[in-house]
């Protein structure tokens, strides 16, 4: 399985909604809270300047956020790509 990253905070709801996705498809992540400014930096790099939260990583593909994982879920796209 490829290694999933989210970048989150504490207050987000769609940072809520999305991880409750992948504990329901019992899918394993590293959450990175990004509260600290560095980490915050790190997640701008590699979603290209998005400043918004979740962002989500599948190996080095950027799903998004939380409204672009749910699309891949509905398409059956997730599935494939966490393989």
């Amino acid at each position: 399985m490829k290694k999933l990253t989210i970048y989150t905070t504490d207050y987000c709801p769609f940072c809520v909604r999305a991880k409750a996705l992948l504990e329901r498809k019992e899918l394993k992540f590293d959450e990175v809270d990004v509260s600290n400014p560095d980490d915050r930096m790190d997640m701008m790099k590699k979603a290209d300047g998005r400043r918004s939260v979740p962002q989500i990583f599948i190996g080095d593909y950027h799903v998004g956020g939380c409204d672009d994982l749910y699309a891949l879920d509905k398409d059956g796209k997730l599935d494939e790509l966490v393989k």
